[in-house]
């Protein structure tokens, strides 16, 4: 996981545009572990509806991709 400090997110709530400060998290894991996560999220983070999106990873280091290949499990 990572932790972006600070990040400036501009957004539609509620009808309204709201301007908030926030950190973002960049987690990686797997799609059998997704759905776990989601819920997770959702059932800590303090907004209705915290901004939870999947990225599918295509490629990357063969080293990096085996290391987290065995960090999930």
């Amino acid at each position: 996981m990572n932790i972006v400090p600070r990040v400036n997110s501009t957004y539609i709530w509620r009808g309204k545009t709201e301007r908030s400060t926030e950190a973002l998290l960049l987690v990686k894991t797997s799609d059998r572990k997704l759905g776990s996560l989601i819920a997770r999220v959702e059932k800590l983070h303090s907004y209705d509806v915290p901004e939870v999106i999947a990225l599918p990873i295509g490629r990357g280091s063969l080293k990096y991709m085996r290391w987290l290949k065995e960090s999930l499990g």
